[in-house]
């Protein structure tokens, strides 16, 4: 049984399904979908936040575009969502490779995307849609092998009890919320977020987190991560969380020596939630997204990859396509990844080659094609060593080269290949 402390709940493990997966998707959706507006680089997630800010072009784009008296309140008649088809969704994650999903249930707006008794007349099923997409995505998720999680904001910028005392908000109206959305939905990742402005004593993280261990009904499998107080990121809770490479006070991923599974979190583009102001400029690419995959699970970590819906319930399509680049290279590739460890701790992005190790084996994944030879500076050479190429049938030579391994590639194919951006090599002894 853990106790209501950080010493005993830290002690829990990440479950190993977790450490296993490697791979997730994000969902940012929600009123905030409608208006899809911030300056580039920013997050339009934060949209009604930006409007009381005149550093940021929201207020003037929401006048000329939506009227001097209409709310952000307002939006919810424009969240139709009539074109979402959660099956749809579920098998487009299916094919991407993830393994499990965070829908946004609840933004930092207070709006939730779910039937909560706690939330009147401001939930997806009370108004706009009236649709419990939490239920439906669970629903549709079953038996894809992709599991079904959320994100949970500790915060609500307006809600009254908030604004009057943190702490009585948390324990009359989060804490009831989260135990109400656990046992609902039964999710196997809780994300929590909003949580800087006050220690993780005013949330009552410790306090929820030992009912969520010991008594909820997903205490077996359930991954919480470690947004629970402005003192907590990086230090404290379940998983640890980075986001766009930032783990907490400016500390980079890797100047941090990360002892249990963490996950990166980022979109494909600058913003979590849709902003129509990007272009194809400020998306990365396939090859982008699965280096960071690959550099991530190198290190131990999970990627968790942000799509931000449109308001009739859309997937933008250039979000779909590297989803489904991603889940094309993850087919061949998949087993360097998937139930994958370190097998090196040092920093060996400089070389372009990755390694990670499963099941006896070492995988090396390049992001250069593989012409005439390829040096693996972290591998020692051994007699019998056993070098192929996945998605290949070309025969792989290993040489020794300075007591390392030296691949001699012979010429090949990119056509001939069921594989592109990266290619990695499997060791076998």
């Amino acid at each position: 049984m853990y106790e209501n402390n950080w010493e005993s709940l830290n002690k829990r493990p990440v479950p190993q399904w977790f450490a296993d997966a490697k791979f997730g998707i994000f969902i940012h959706w929600g009123l905030y979908s409608v208006p899809a507006f911030t300056r580039k680089g920013d997050y339009a997630e934060w949209y009604r936040m930006q409007l009381d800010n005149p550093d940021f072009p929201n207020l003037e784009f929401h006048k000329r575009v939506y009227g001097e008296n209409f709310k952000y309140e307002d939006f919810v008649r424009y969240f139709t969502a009539e074109l979402f088809d959660a099956k749809q969704w579920a098998d487009l994650f299916k094919k991407s490779g993830a393994k499990y999903i965070n829908l946004v249930s609840k933004h930092h707006d207070g709006f939730c995307m779910y039937k909560t008794d706690y939330a009147w007349n401001w939930n997806s099923w009370d108004v706009g849609p009236h649709r419990d997409f939490a239920a439906e995505l669970k629903e549709a998720l079953e038996g894809t092998g992709v599991r079904f999680g959320v994100y949970h904001s500790v915060y609500e910028w307006f809600h009254p009890l908030y604004l009057k005392d943190p702490e009585e908000y948390a324990l009359k109206h989060l804490i009831p919320m989260l135990k109400e959305l656990i046992e609902k939905y039964q999710p196997a990742t809780l994300f929590t977020d909003g949580e800087w402005d006050h220690e993780s004593s005013v949330w009552h993280s410790t306090e929820f987190l030992q009912w969520l261990y010991n008594e909820s009904s997903v205490r077996d499998f359930i991954v919480p991560n470690d947004r629970w107080g402005k003192e907590t990121r990086g230090r404290l809770g379940g998983n640890f969380t980075t986001e766009y490479g930032i783990i907490d006070g400016g500390r980079k991923i890797e100047d941090v020596e990360l002892d249990r599974p963490f996950e990166e979190c980022r979109g494909i583009g600058s913003s979590f939630g849709f902003n129509r102001l990007e272009g194809t400029d400020d998306y990365l690419s396939a090859k982008e997204l699965l280096t960071t995959l690959v550099s991530l699970v190198s290190k131990g970590g999970n990627f968790l990859l942000n799509i931000g819906p449109a308001a009739d319930g859309t997937i933008p399509v250039i979000m779909e396509e590297r989803l489904l680049q991603m889940g094309k290279w993850l087919e061949t590739n998949g087993e360097a990844i998937y139930s994958s460890r370190i097998y090196t701790k040092k920093n060996t992005e400089e070389s372009g080659i990755y390694y990670t190790e499963r099941d006896g084996n070492i995988y090396a994944i390049t992001t250069a094609f593989p012409f005439k030879e390829v040096f693996l500076g972290e591998v020692e050479y051994s007699p019998g060593l056993k070098a192929s190429l996945l998605g290949s049938d070309e025969k792989i030579e290993v040489a020794e080269k300075d007591g390392k391994v030296l691949l001699v590639i012979p010429p090949l194919n990119p056509d001939c290949i069921k594989s592109e951006y990266l290619y990695t090599f499997k060791l076998e002894k």
